[in-house]
């Protein structure tokens, strides 16, 4: 790999990691994990590089983050406890941040009850603003597939006891 191309994926990760690790926490429901799948994600696609259009690269490499998170989540089959706040951030609640965490957590924890392809369809729903083509697509899977995925997570989470209704994304309520 050329010096230009060492420096072009350097930029790209630092411009891209804020959004992938967003997208991993949303699939993994923990921080830590999320930057675990991010990096590990990073790292695979690196040799790469060179061969991925720039225009097309951060599909590339969500689909990459997908692909990974469905491989971890194979390899682990154990049910994870989610925390109901991020440990290094638990000290700085402070005025109106402590309510806004709070329905982060609240989300997380009905997010980490969904079935895994339900939760990514609903994250890359909602989260990702992907529409239900770039969905399928991405997953590999056909539109009645992702539909169903995104109708039965959204009744799940509305039964969720931890969320509230005004918590659901707009157009998600009934």
């Amino acid at each position: 790999m050329t010096d230009d191309s060492r420096v072009a994926f350097a930029e790209f990760a630092a411009a891209a990691w804020p959004r992938l690790v967003r997208t991993a926490h949303m699939l993994t429901g923990d921080f830590h994990e999320a930057e675990d799948l991010v990096q590990t994600t990073l790292a695979k696609a690196y040799a790469r590089w060179s061969r991925i259009p720039a225009d097309e690269a951060f599909a590339y490499f969500r689909r990459a983050l997908i692909n990974n998170n469905i491989n971890r989540v194979r390899r682990k089959r154990v049910a994870h406890l989610l925390m109901p706040f991020l440990p290094e951030m638990v000290h700085r609640t402070h005025g109106g941040h402590a309510e806004a965490m709070e329905e982060r957590a609240a989300l997380t924890t009905a997010l980490g009850a969904l079935p895994d392809r339900q939760r990514t369809v609903m994250v890359l729903r909602y989260f990702e603003d992907m529409s239900d083509q770039e969905i399928a697509t991405a997953l590999n899977c056909s539109l009645g597939t992702v539909k169903t995925h995104a109708r039965r997570g959204l009744a799940a989470l509305r039964d969720h006891p931890a969320l509230a209704s005004d918590v659901l994304p707009t157009g998600a309520r009934r």
